[in-house]
């Protein structure tokens, strides 16, 4: 059994494309092809399941044409359209430098100064220069590089610089 912890989230599956059985594929994260991954994860019906990928291509920088196994007709890839796309931490590239932001999401953020746990990365604003960590709590965390100090992949936790009062602002 898959468990939600042994994935993160890259994307999700669009409409149908074609009748032989491929999907659009809206993709955060191109780690499956980074990596070479033989699978995906997808969420059915609230229960994570791997499916194989039988080949892909892309169209964008945020969308490719997947054709899964198994999934050979338009109908039975009408079934799996607007399922979340999962993959699996254990394929993820060991390398922190290529770690990507959406494999942080559900890290831990521990205050440098204190040792304490700060909160949980709930998304990461990438749209500008200026990266942002959202706190499930609503909080925003500035995340430049300078200020993280260590990253515990298996801890799950960034420990980070906080800068004085940053807290006290959403108080």
């Amino acid at each position: 059994m898959i468990r939600e912890e042994d994935v993160y989230k890259i994307g999700r599956l669009g409409k149908t494309h074609g009748v032989k059985g491929e999907l659009s594929f809206l993709f955060d994260d191109d780690v499956f092809d980074r990596v070479d991954a033989d699978y995906l994860v997808l969420e059915v019906d609230g229960i994570l399941v791997p499916f194989f990928i039988e080949e892909y291509r892309f169209k964008s920088d945020s969308n490719a044409i997947m054709k899964l196994e198994g999934i050979d007709s338009q109908e039975r890839a009408r079934e799996l359209t607007g399922c979340d796309v999962y993959f699996p931490r254990a394929l993820a590239p060991c390398d922190d430098e290529a770690m990507s932001w959406s494999e942080i999401v559900g890290f831990a953020i521990v205050d440098a100064a204190t040792h304490t746990t700060v909160g949980t990365i709930a998304s990461v604003d990438d749209s500008t220069l200026n990266i942002l960590f959202e706190l499930e709590d609503g909080t925003l965390i500035p995340a430049p590089e300078e200020l993280i100090t260590d990253v515990d992949r298996q801890a799950k936790t960034i420990t980070i610089e906080l800068p004085d009062g940053l807290l006290d602002i959403n108080k």
